[in-house]
Formats: structure tokens, sequence, C-alpha cells
């Protein structure tokens, strides 16, 4: 029985182990500079913006999943460095939106409209 046990606990560990490492940063993606890009640039950059965005957040419930994992007896250090890392993630989320946005803004200064009649 106690053979048993120990093999389910390192399956178990083993498992953990491999969880932890699934939280992988995205990588970061670049934004055209919105005065000089083309209109299939940009929106090429805005697929990859919503696909970063969608990888980031995958990432941050990774973090909160680990840190749940962990529980209330983790140490504190381990508590702290992952709410760092998912406050982090969360300003660099919101980061690359605004620095989209930015740059829309630039593309529309840039090639505005022309007026309906």
């Amino acid at each position: 029985m106690r053979t048993l046990l120990s093999g389910c606990f390192t399956v178990v560990a083993s498992c953990c182990a491999f969880a932890a490492a699934a939280c992988e940063t995205p990588s970061m993606v670049t934004i055209p500079d919105g005065k000089t890009a083309t209109e299939p640039q940009m929106l090429a950059a805005q697929a990859e913006v919503k696909a970063y965005v969608a990888a980031m957040n995958e990432y941050v419930a990774c973090i909160d999943e680990e840190m749940e994992a962990k529980g209330e007896n983790a140490p504190e250090q381990y508590k702290a460095l992952m709410v760092t890392r998912h406050n982090a993630a969360v300003t660099e989320i919101e980061t690359v939106a605004a620095a989209f946005n930015d740059q829309i803004k630039a593309f529309r200064a840039a090639n505005p409209k022309p007026a309906s009649n």
C-alpha cells in the first residue's frame, strides 16, 4: 500500500511540475508605426495583438492556477512572486493594447477617410 501511495505521489508531483513549466510568457508583438504603416500591416498587427492578448490571458490564468494549487500554505516569497508575475502580465497586456490603440489613431490621422456626400 505504501508503494502504491508513493507512486501516486510521484505522478501527482510530476503533473504539478509540468503545470508549473507550462506557464510561459508569450512572445511580445511588434506594433507598426501608424503614421507610415499600410492598412494590411495594421490589420496584421491587429490580429497579432488579439492573439497576444489571448495568450497572455492564458498565461495569467496559468499563474493563478499555479498559485491556487500551492494553496494557503505556500511560502510568502512564492506568493509574492506569483502576485508580481500576475500583475506584471496584466500591466503588459494593458500597455500593448494602449500602444496599439495609439498607433490606430496615428494611422487614422495619417489616412483620413474621404468625406461622404
